[in-house]
């Protein structure tokens, strides 16, 4: 019996061959079709995001989950193409991971305050606990810390021991509402990727490198 049902399917076909022709046909002008929106997506998408900008009272107003897409968007602005949001349970004190145009490795703690300046100074505690995650878990070439606030005194210094960076609310602003990138906006950042050792003691290959961003709630 089901050999009987084949049968007749193939001879309809052979008897109907245009019928194969046209299906190929709108298949393929589908296809076009399909692709074609597709890569207008993707080129609105790059445009969209060139063209991104946050004044701080937008950033204020940002629930502190919300700010965590902020950065990432922002970093892909800035060429970070394949900046993500990671943060949540077990993030290891990491929002937002992401590679930059020349394959540095950033770990960015991102600490957000609703009142902006006004509220809490973020504290030397935080900066700490990134430190002590990010270049040896994600081999961080950048370590940062960048609030909608203001950091204590104590941050600064301790940020030049640690070889850390710290962008404040007037920097977040700089970065936010223009174009240029966050690296060209802080001092001393490394021209390469510094190539931290693996597991094994070898130099990782720079194509390892990637950015961190971690953004907390106040």
């Amino acid at each position: 019996m089901a050999a009987a049902v084949v049968w007749a399917v193939l001879s309809w076909l052979v008897a109907n061959w245009w019928i194969l022709i046209v299906l190929g046909a709108a298949t393929i002008v589908g296809g076009a079709v399909w692709s074609h929106r597709l890569w207008q997506q993707r080129a609105w998408n790059r445009v969209r995001q060139q063209a991104l900008r946050y004044g701080l009272p937008q950033l204020d107003a940002l629930h502190h989950r919300d700010f965590e897409y902020a950065v990432r968007d922002l970093m892909r602005r800035d060429g970070c193409t394949d900046a993500r949001q990671i943060g949540g349970a077990g993030d290891n004190d990491a929002d937002v991971l992401a590679t930059d145009p020349l394959g540095r490795t950033w770990v960015i703690q991102c600490k957000h305050r609703r009142d902006g300046d006004r509220g809490p100074a973020v504290g030397t505690p935080d900066p700490q606990r990134v430190n002590g995650t990010a270049r040896q878990l994600y081999g961080a070439d950048i370590v940062l810390v960048v609030t909608n606030g203001r950091f204590s005194t104590r941050c600064a210094p301790l940020a030049a021991q640690l070889r850390m960076h710290l962008a404040d609310r007037r920097t977040l602003a700089t970065w936010a509402s223009g174009g240029r990138p966050l690296w060209d906006l802080l001092p001393r950042v490394p021209p390469t990727p510094q190539k931290p050792l693996d597991a094994t003691g070898r130099r990782r290959p720079s194509g390892y490198a990637s950015a961190l961003i971690t953004v907390c709630p106040s």
